[in-house]
């Protein structure tokens, strides 16, 4: 049997590099495998799934040495639309990939551009929609979705051409934690079904891993790292080497000074063989300490009793309550669609309760405008797209004192000096259209930043990034919080984040506060985890299958070791 992917001694250089991206890769994937590529940002993985997918060099120019066959053919002689029709790609960026006006429309333009017949057009288009599952939006503008919606709908406009590939650049990048469950087991549903070969790049290990796959590619500054079953991975140090998160059941058994070994079949913490590394995880809950309990602070922003609806009888929050204390770091969360963004707008001031009051620092803020509000909320929203409106970073960033009517000098000022707080000083003249996503993100914390506000909303901080600049940027949010004094609310959809960086969790969860406690607690809390659709951390299974009696206690001790952990870090840098 012939790969259907094959690379040989491939390298690869955008026309405005000097170095290449990709270097001597030699790699072979056979029809209907299935293939993780993990590797930090900047690694080539990406590159690497353009070079698969015809973008490069059809739409990003550079020049390739070695060979590379798709299905038998060399890139160049199969084309972008040749190769279009073997490869079916679903962007990380969903929004660029909306052709249609209804989701109808969208999943059908494949087919229209080979004149499919009408018939068989809505036969075909039925069946995609079915089996991911969105058959009740096909009416719908795809702009109107959230983002598991809208992921669902560009999968399924791939799978309708019956390509031979598919490819899934960071499937997980928007989702709450059981929305990518499912996409994990859709993604598993159709290579079953289909004998498609499946490519998946992602961060989130774990969460990639919910489904089996064949082998993990590993790519590091151009080179492959590994490529080996997940078993003989997970037993290595390659992932903390590239600085790729590894699955949190393996960083705990590490903590414990276990050795992990293949055989034991550590890719699942469901089915992993746990006998012999009971005693020392056991032995290291006992000795690690909690962290200490923090003194309680003023209030900051206080929700009480709020509703809200669109239309009159139909609420979207109701009875929504909670206090963050000055300096606090708070994560809300709860599925796509359960009202966490709707609640930042409200505190915004976008939109007005329908009953309710919100505070900020003991004060009533329903007779301020938005403007006022903005000079002491900052709300950085998910998509830096949303957000950036100049071409030029320094512009971006200076936007906002501008329009205050700021005296130039200090502009300069205080615009460099957020630059440097947020790791952006060195790209101060360039435009924007040259940064990547998660730099891009950083441009609209900045923004907000320059700002001096009191209290930060932060929608999806991390989505997209990978294990390295995920920990910058919230190493970085933890700074400001720390130095600055500034309050900051996480809506996010990354458990490992709320459990890491927040000392509480505000759980929505089809418009009511379900729970308001420790991510802890939220996270061993099967019925809060579900009804939330959120997911209850690995740790938790550990602890259970290790017979280790209060597994919510050991998922604290655990956050406590790796926050002590950082800190010993950071210091031996300092």
């Amino acid at each position: 049997m012939e790969p259907i992917i094959q690379f040989k001694d491939f390298s690869f250089k955008y026309r405005a590099q000097a170095e290449p991206t990709l270097r001597n890769i030699n790699l072979s994937i056979m029809p209907g495998e299935k293939v993780l590529i993990l590797g930090p940002s900047g690694s080539g993985k990406s590159t690497l799934a353009h070079c698969i997918n015809g973008l490069a060099p059809f739409s990003y120019a550079g020049e390739a040495s070695g060979e590379l066959k798709i299905a038998g053919k060399a890139p160049k002689d199969l084309g972008l639309f040749g190769l279009s029709k073997i490869v079916g790609t679903v962007l990380q960026d969903t929004d660029g990939q909306f052709i249609g006006l209804t989701v109808a429309e969208d999943i059908a333009f494949a087919l229209e551009n080979d004149m499919v017949p009408q018939e068989e057009i809505f036969a075909r288009v039925d069946e995609a929609a079915d089996m991911v599952d969105v058959k009740a939006l096909l009416g719908h503008a795809p702009g109107e979705l959230s983002g598991g919606q809208k992921q669902r709908v560009s999968m399924a406009g791939v799978m309708v051409d019956d390509v031979e590939i598919l490819l899934f650049d960071e499937p997980l990048a928007n989702l709450d934690p059981a929305t990518g469950k499912r996409a994990i087991a859709m993604i598993d549903q159709i290579q079953k079904k289909k004998k498609t070969t499946i490519i998946i790049i992602e961060h989130r290990l774990e969460d990639a891993l919910y489904r089996d796959v064949d082998r993990i590619v590993v790519v590091g500054d151009g080179r492959l790292v590994a490529d080996c079953p997940p078993d003989e991975l997970l037993a290595t140090d390659i992932l903390a080497r590239q600085g790729i998160r590894e699955p949190l059941y393996i960083t705990a058994l590490k903590h414990a000074g276990c050795q992990i070994f293949a055989s034991d079949m550590p890719r699942h913490i469901e089915t992993m063989k746990l006998e012999k590394y009971k005693k020392p995880l056991k032995d290291w809950f006992e000795r690690t300490e909690g962290e200490k309990k923090r003194q309680q602070a003023p209030s900051a922003l206080k929700v009480e009793d709020v509703y809200f609806s669109y239309v009159p009888g139909s609420p979207i929050l109701q009875h929504i309550h909670f206090d963050i204390k000055k300096g606090e770091m708070v994560s809300i969360v709860g599925k796509n669609g359960a009202g966490k963004s709707t609640l930042s707008n409200l505190i915004c001031g976008f939109y007005k309760p329908t009953r309710g009051r919100i505070l900020l620092n003991g004060e009533d803020m329903a007779s301020w405008s938005i403007k006022e509000r903005g000079e002491k909320i900052g709300l950085v929203m998910q998509s830096p797209n949303q957000m950036i409106s100049k071409p030029m970073i320094f512009d971006e960033v200076a936007l906002g004192l501008m329009v205050r009517g700021v005296p130039e000098g200090e502009i300069k000022e205080r615009v460099f000096d957020t630059l440097k707080i947020c790791g952006l000083y060195p790209f101060r003249n360039w435009p924007v259209s040259a940064l990547s996503f998660g730099q891009k993100k950083r441009v609209s914390i900045a923004s907000i930043l320059v700002m001096g506000p009191e209290v930060m909303i932060l929608d999806e901080p991390t989505a997209g990034q990978d294990y390295r600049h995920y920990t910058e940027i919230m190493e970085f949010l933890k700074g400001i919080n720390e130095n600055y004094g500034i309050t900051i609310i996480m809506i996010t959809h990354d458990m490992h984040l709320m459990l890491e960086y927040t000392d509480r969790a505000v759980v929505i969860a089809d418009g009511h506060l379900i729970a308001d406690d420790t991510p802890a607690n939220v996270l061993t809390n099967g019925e809060i985890a579900e009804k939330a659709y959120l997911k209850k951390t690995s740790l938790y299974s550990l602890a259970v299958n290790c017979q280790i009696g209060d597994p919510s206690r050991f998922v604290e001790r655990f956050i406590a070791y790796e926050r002590e952990n950082r800190r010993g870090k950071e210091g031996a840098h300092g």
